[in-house]
């Protein structure tokens, strides 16, 4: 047995070790080289993922529960990393959160990896599922509490329905990733977005 193929000692941590890292990074790896020669997700098995990985099936599944938490990771490795926020207020947090928006539309046009197997996904419930579980509802929900704390703090209007103003937030670079995937997604289209929504959303004073 080699080396990747012996698990963490009892009582030892799964994820985080050196060893543990490069043997994820060349699972990663191995699914990323698969899409890019055009393998169809219904044909990428775990058992041909951990051949051209050079690990054996059961490394695989002590890191990920099926190949469909394992594909989300190859995205998110494809994808542009989450930002940190200033939280300085809801206008620059706004900014931050579009602008990593606009690039993973930009990464979706560039990346064939992104474009294939997003494309695939919609015939894969599964997939769908757990992508929209990890990456997609916690990102609207940090979206949302940046809306919240703007309400609370008296940046918006005190009326705003919150699930609301998200949709209307995101609505203008979503149209253009996928209902538009020719329009442009120039540089400083997150803060055209935010400070035209905000010219209205701001209270009303005197």
């Amino acid at each position: 047995m080699s080396p990747a193929d012996t698990g963490p000692r009892q009582g030892g941590p799964v994820r985080g070790r050196p060893r543990s890292e490069a043997v994820e990074r060349a699972i990663i790896e191995a699914v990323t080289k698969l899409l890019e020669d055009g393998v169809p997700l219904a044909e990428l098995s775990i058992e041909r993922i951990a051949r051209t990985a050079g690990v054996g099936k059961a490394t695989i599944y002590r890191r990920w529960s099926g190949k469909e938490q394992l594909l989300v990771d190859v995205l998110r490795a494809a994808e542009p990393p989450d930002p940190e926020l200033p939280g300085t207020s809801v206008r620059d947090d706004l900014v931050v959160l579009l602008e990593s928006l606009r690039l993973r539309g930009l990464a979706g046009r560039t990346s064939a990896i992104l474009h294939n197997v997003r494309a695939q996904m919609k015939s894969s419930p599964n997939l769908w599922a757990a992508y929209h579980d990890t990456v997609i509802l916690p990102r609207r929900r940090l979206g949302l509490e940046v809306l919240r704390r703007g309400r609370e703090n008296g940046e918006l209007r005190a009326d705003v329905d919150l699930e609301v103003l998200n949709d209307i937030v995101v609505g203008p670079i979503l149209v253009r990733t996928v209902l538009r995937p020719d329009a442009d997604l120039p540089d400083g289209l997150a803060e055209q977005v935010v400070d035209t929504l905000l010219q209205g959303l701001r209270p009303v004073s005197g």
